[in-house]
């Protein structure tokens, strides 16, 4: 079996409000799909996590080198791949679009063996996962704290037990926020908040000691991703479980903030960190330090497949009777191309997810939705 052709596939819609995290702003929602194909007809899909025309681009450039490969050398195409922007790119780009390709590759090797790719990656630790719903960024023109209030609100009736908010843009409306969302949803939903790494040092450290009193499960986030040593900081100085690491790219860039504990709670993308390849490691990493894994999730059905089969194949740490599982991060935010890829919506019934046990991902893609959320060619473009 050998590689044929590689293909993208970028995805676009505009939206019709857009919304903001601290740190950046979606007026369109654009992802990028990886198709490898191969000549006994398997076709595997992954996707990248980022910028969707810039990830393309790189995964072009990655192209040369897979055509004619055998696809279930995957490890070895890996650290080829990995080599080739070595020099120009060990983080960012270079592992984002590797990490679409790398999701494709396990797809071909899981319908070549019949197998789920967590059952090929070890075994399933879990069929389903819990899922929190992620969302409440603040959308333009709208009172902020009234929205995001009936956007958590509106999570609690459909049956999710954990939801996480977007702050980061100013302390006291952030705290003022976080107060009114404590009081709407009650004690009995598990609440998380994520400032998309928007405060100074100070700022995280005042923030987490007063929003403390409203049992907050975790703070993502807090700071620039560069500054592994305020992570620390801030962890040390105040009582809330710092969580972060969708952006610390491959085994190299989770190293220091593993082995220094400048998180409690580590949160690598799948189709960020460098595919299931790179998924496998952190995790083994991280547990060696006995740093609780919940990873990061913001894409199509495509990426909701991947990192389902990557919940799957998270190890209990400690085994016990009854586990602290990580939770499945759930975009509920406008996106109707997300769940339109694929045939069958991979949706959650009262906030639990079941794992596909399909070969692969586990998926049919709907090449329609491809076709119908394509993006189209700006002015200029060749």
């Amino acid at each position: 079996m050998k590689i044929v052709d590689v293909r993208t596939h970028l995805l676009d819609f505009k939206l019709d409000t857009p919304f903001e995290s601290a740190s950046m702003r979606f007026d369109r929602r654009q992802h990028l799909l990886v198709e490898i194909v191969c000549d006994n007809g398997l076709v595997g899909w992954g996707e990248c996590l980022g910028p969707a025309r810039m990830n393309a681009a790189v995964v072009h450039g990655y192209r040369s080198r897979l055509l004619g490969q055998d696809p279930l050398q995957n490890e070895v195409l890996w650290l080829d791949l990995y080599h080739t922007f070595r020099d120009q790119g060990q983080r960012g780009l270079s592992l984002t679009a590797l990490s679409g390709i790398d999701i494709a590759l396990w797809d071909i090797k899981g319908k070549e063996f019949n197998a789920p790719i967590s059952t090929l990656m070890g075994g399933r630790f879990r069929e389903q996962v819990e899922a929190y719903a992620t969302g409440s960024f603040r959308r333009e023109g709208v009172d902020r704290i009234s929205d995001v209030v009936a956007e958590t609100k509106r999570y609690l009736v459909e049956g999710f037990k954990a939801t996480k908010i977007k702050i980061g843009f100013n302390l006291e409306e952030d705290l003022e926020l976080i107060r009114q969302v404590r009081e709407a949803v009650g004690p009995q939903m598990q609440l998380m908040i994520d400032a998309n790494h928007g405060y100074q040092v100070d700022e995280a450290i005042a923030l987490g000691r007063r929003a403390a009193a409203y049992d907050i499960a975790w703070f993502e986030e807090p700071v620039l991703p560069e500054w592994i040593g305020a992570y620390r900081e801030v962890k040390e100085k105040q009582p809330i479980p710092v969580a972060g690491g969708e952006t610390w790219h491959s085994r190299w860039g989770m190293l220091e903030p593993i082995n220094t504990r400048a998180v409690s709670i580590i949160q690598p993308d799948v189709c960020g960190v460098g595919g299931f390849s790179e998924f496998r490691r952190v995790v083994d990493m991280a547990q060696t330090q006995g740093i609780r894994v919940v990873p990061h999730v913001w894409g199509t059905a495509v990426q909701i497949a991947a990192s389902l089969q990557a919940h799957a194949t998270i190890a209990p740490a400690p085994v016990r009777q009854s586990p602290l599982d990580a939770m499945f991060e759930f975009d509920r935010t406008e996106n109707p191309f997300r769940q339109a890829v694929v045939m069958q919506p991979l949706e959650h019934k009262n906030g639990v997810i079941q794992i596909p046990n399909s070969p692969g991902l586990g998926i049919e893609i709907n090449r329609d939705a491809l076709e119908e959320f394509k993006l189209m060619p700006e002015p200029g473009d060749h």
